[in-house]
C-alpha cells in the first residue's frame, strides 16, 4: 500500500528554510513556498496508487483476451522484481546528483510501462510493459523519499508523508470499481492507457520545484561514485525473489531447484542491501528497516486472503467481499494524520507499538467468521482497526527513517525501506499461499496488495493457516518497536 521520494539543486536538509523566499516557521505543506511542490508530489502518488488498485480488476480480462492465463502471476512478480532493482538503483543516483533524475526517468519509465501494457498484442508483451513499470515505480518512490528529506524542514515531514498515505484511500475505494467499468464498458487498455496522460500536470507542477529545492548531491559533499556491487546485489535481489515466487507457485518437486537458486541469490544480496543489524533487530535504522517489513508483509499477506475467505466461506459477492475492506482506508489515513501531530511526537515509539497491537489484532480475529455464528462485518471493523495501526504505522517508519539517514545517506536508506517492504511482501505472500495451498485451499493468485483469487471449496483449517501465522509476525512487531531509537 504500499507512498515516495525527492530530489533539489539547493542541496539537503537544512536548505528547505534557507531557500529563495525563506518560509515562516509556522508555514504548512499547502502555504505559498511549497504549494506546488505538495500538489504535484501527492497528485504523482495518487495517480500511482489509483494504477496500483485498479490493475488487478482489468488483469484478469487481459490475460484472458492475451491468451496467457498460465502466465498469469508473472504480470504481478514482473513488477516487482524490477521495482526492487530500481529502488537500489534510485537510491545510488539520488545520493549522487539528487533525486530529479530517478524521479523524472521514473516517471518515464511508468508511463512507458502504461503505454507497452496497453498496446501489448500477447501476453509476454504485456509481462514485459509491467516490468518497465516496476523500474520506474521503485525509481519513482525512492526518489520521492529524498525530496521530502531535502526539500521539506523536519516539522513539515510528519505531515506530507500522512498526505502521501492520504492519497491512497479515494484509489483504494473507487480504484476497482472505476476500472471494472472501464474494463466493461470501454476495455481494460483504457486501464494503462489513461494514466500517462492524466500525469502531465502534476510533473509540470513538481518537477521545477523539485529542482530548485533538491538537485544536486547534499551540501558539503563531493558526488558519490556509483556502487557497484549494490548494484549487483539488487540484480541479485530482483532474480532471486523472482524464482522464489515461481517455486512457490509450482508445488512440484522440480520446483525445488528454482526455489533453491532464488534463496542462494536472495540471502547474500538482502544481508548486503540491508543495514547491518537489520536480521536482529539492532536499535535505531536497523529496526526501523524491518518494522517496515515486518508491518506490511504480514498485513498484505492477511488481506489477500480476506475476499477469498468471505466469497468461499460465507457466499459473499466478490464486490461486498472487498467492501468489506473500504473502511480501512480512511483509518489508515486517520492514523497517519494523527502520527503526523506535533503533540505526538515525544511518544512515536508508543504509538507505533500500539499501532503493531492492532494489526496483529486484525489478523487474528479475520478468520473468526469461519465461525457461522459470527457475523460477517466483524471483519470489516477489525479490518479498520487493522489499518489505524498500519497508518500509524507506516507514516512513522518513514519519518524515522528520515531522522536516523545522514543527508548523503537517504537514497541509500530509502531503498532499504522499500526493499524491507516489498520483499517481505513477496516472500509472506508466497508462504502464505504454500501453506493455503498445502492444506486443501487449492490454486490462490496472491499476487497484488488486496487481491486474492482461488477456487471454491476451500478448507477453513487452510485460512487459519494463513492469518494466525501472520499475527503472529505482526505480533513481533511490537517487541522490534521498542528498538526504534538508538
Amino acid at each position: 500500500m504500499a507512498a515516495l521520494e525527492d530530489d533539489t539543486d539547493v542541496a539537503p536538509t537544512t536548505t528547505a528554510t534557507t531557500s529563495p523566499g525563506t518560509p515562516s516557521e509556522t508555514e504548512g505543506v499547502l502555504g505559498r513556498t511549497y504549494r506546488a511542490l505538495s500538489i504535484g508530489i501527492v497528485t504523482v502518488v495518487l495517480l500511482i496508487a489509483f494504477e496500483a488498485t485498479a490493475v488487478g480488476t482489468a488483469m484478469p480480462v487481459a490475460a484472458r483476451e492475451l491468451d496467457g492465463v498460465s502466465l498469469y502471476a508473472f504480470a504481478f512478480s514482473g513488477f516487482f522484481t524490477t521495482s526492487l532493482f530500481g529502488m537500489v538503483l534510485a537510491g545510488q543516483w539520488a545520493d549522487r546528483n539528487g533525486p530529479l533524475g530517478p524521479v523524472t526517468a521514473g516517471i518515464a519509465s511508468f508511463a512507458a510501462g502504461l503505454l507497452l501494457a496497453g498496446t501489448a498484442t500477447n501476453m509476454w508483451m504485456f509481462i514485459a510493459g509491467r516490468a518497465v513499470q516496476g523500474l520506474g515505480g521503485g525509481l519513482v518512490i525512492v526518489g520521492l523519499y529524498v525530496v521530502v528529506s531535502r526539500a521539506y524542514p523536519d516539522h513539515l515531514r510528519p505531515a506530507i508523508m500522512a498526505a502521501f498515505a492520504a492519497s491512497w484511500v479515494v484509489p483504494s475505494i473507487v480504484g476497482p470499481l472505476a476500472a471494472g467499468a472501464v474494463t466493461e464498458h470501454i476495455g481494460w487498455r483504457w486501464v494503462f492507457l489513461g494514466i500517462p496522460i492524466l500525469v502531465v500536470l502534476p510533473l509540470a507542477l513538481a518537477l521545477p520545484e523539485v529542482r530548485r529545492r533538491a538537485s544536486g548531491p547534499p551540501e558539503g559533499t563531493a558526488p558519490a561514485a556509483f556502487d557497484r556491487r549494490r548494484i549487483r546485489l539488487a540484480l541479485g535481489i530482483s532474480l532471486g525473489a523472482g524464482l522464489l515466487q515461481y517455486a512457490a507457485q509450482d508445488l512440484r518437486p522440480l520446483s525445488l531447484l528454482p526455489a533453491a537458486v532464488g534463496a542462494a541469490l536472495l540471502v547474500p544480496s538482502v544481508l548486503g542491501l540491508l543495514p547491518r543489524g537489520t536480521y536482529r533487530a539492532a536499535h535505531g535504522l536497523p529496526s526501523v528497516v524491518l518494522l517496515r517489513g515486518i508491518a506490511a508483509g504480514s498485513f498484505i499477506a492477511a488481506e489477500s486472503f480476506v475476499p477469498l475467505m468471505l466469497v468461499t466461506q460465507r457466499g459473499l459477492s466478490p464486490t461486498l467481499a472487498g467492501f468489506s475492506l473500504a473502511a480501512g482506508g480512511g483509518t489508515w489515513a486517520f492514523g497517519s494524520w494523527l502520527q503526523s501531530r506535533p503533540r505526538v511526537e515525544p511518544y512515536r515509539e508508543r504509538l507505533v507499538a500500539g499501532g503493531m497491537v492492532l494489526v496483529a489484532a486484525a489478523i487474528a480475529v479475520a478468520p473468526s467468521v469461519l465461525v457461522e455464528a459470527v457475523p460477517v462485518w466483524t471483519v470489516a471493523i477489525a479490518w479498520a482497526f487493522g489499518c489505524l495501526g498500519m497508518g500509524l504505522v507506516i507514516s512513522s517508519t518513514s519519518v524515522l527513517l528520515l531522522q536516523l539517514s545522514a543527508p548523503e545517506e537517504v537514497g541509500t536508506n530509502s531503498a532499504a525501506l522499500q526493499i524491507s517492504d516489498g520483499l517481505s511482501n513477496a516472500l509472506l505472500l508466497a508462504a502464505g499461499g504454500a501453506a493455503f495451498a498445502a492444506l486443501g485451499g487449492g490454486a490462490v493468485g496472491a499476487a497484488g496488495h488486496g487481491a486474492a483469487q482461488g477456487a471454491g471449496g476451500s478448507h477453513p483449517a487452510a485460512f487459519v493457516a494463513v492469518f494466525l501465522p501472520m499475527a503472529a509476525v505482526a505480533l513481533a512487531g511490537v517487541w522490534v518497536a521498542t528498538r526504534l531509537r538508538k
